[in-house]
């Protein structure tokens, strides 16, 4: 089925459409040996697609799952060292599928997957501002300094500043000890919750993501995954076409594309877990 190169680019995980764009003006994209421009159409099921001289592979159909993934399960698809992984919990899925961002070994939640690269673009890269909602429980009362610092943003870590976050829902156990709350991100530095607390010297209890861009995780028991749905489905579909990115990001997005075969997955700039 014919398309524009824009939509094909983005949908086998290559890049954004925006992004594909500029790979189309840069002379970096070809349609059966010959370069192609912006606006052209080509069939990926008969055309040899490639960017910088690289194969990309046909668009599979868009397939989107759901986990709660427990405490102690890395969020990966497969682990030299043998440890437990998220696709222990899908035995009967047979696609290929990727968890889009990552959970660490010690936080707990909903990990979504799918084989859609341009879906994940939109919940992961913080130029499109989706939201990642996290239920947290830490040591100590959660004192009215830290939490204005939590909101406020700036608080510094190794790898930069961490952006503002959203703060809700706040309730101190007298018996525990511990405080709960809610707390909504739209970046997602490499184990950012806890390094964020850390700065504050809180440490953390328990960490639940309860939510990533419109999938919610409520429902669905620990350890259980399953498809979503149709109507779950078409709301993450239509929350991603209506995303923009800023255009800052966009230039540095399309400066960054690989040089290398699609294979599906979204391109990160750093793999770390987040949380």
């Amino acid at each position: 089925m014919r398309a524009r190169l824009q939509k094909i680019l983005a949908s086998a995980g290559v890049c954004s459409r925006r992004a594909a764009e500029e790979l189309l003006r840069a002379r970096r994209v070809t349609v059966n040996g010959q370069f192609a421009q912006v606006g052209d159409s080509a069939d990926p099921a008969r055309d040899t697609i490639c960017v910088d001289g690289q194969w990309v592979a046909e668009p599979a159909p868009p397939s989107f799952w759901i986990l709660h993934k427990p405490r102690g399960v890395i969020t990966t698809t497969d682990d030299e060292h043998g440890r437990k992984t998220i696709l222990e919990f899908l035995p009967d899925v047979h696609e290929r599928l990727f968890p889009v961002g990552r959970l660490d070994r010690d936080s707990e939640g909903l990990v979504l997957l799918t084989n859609q690269g341009e879906i994940a673009q939109v919940l992961l890269h913080p130029s499109y501002g989706s939201e990642k909602e996290y239920r947290v429980t830490v040591h100590g009362r959660l004192s009215s300094e830290a939490r204005q610092k939590l909101v406020a943003g700036g608080i510094r870590l190794e790898d930069g500043q961490a952006a503002p976050a959203r703060l809700g829902g706040v309730s101190f156990d007298e018996k525990r000890g511990t405080t709960k709350f809610f707390l909504v991100l739209r970046e997602g530095k490499k184990r950012q919750i806890r390094r964020m607390l850390e700065a504050l010297d809180y440490s953390v209890v328990r960490l639940v993501r309860t939510r990533i861009g419109p999938i919610e995780l409520k429902g669905l028991g620990r350890g259980k995954a399953r498809p979503l749905s149709k109507v779950e489905s078409r709301r993450l579909l239509h929350y991603a076409e209506t995303r923009t990115p800023t255009e800052s990001s966009e230039r540095s997005m399309s400066r960054g594309m690989p040089r290398r075969p699609a294979s599906g997955a979204p391109r990160r700039e750093k793999q770390g877990e987040e949380a």
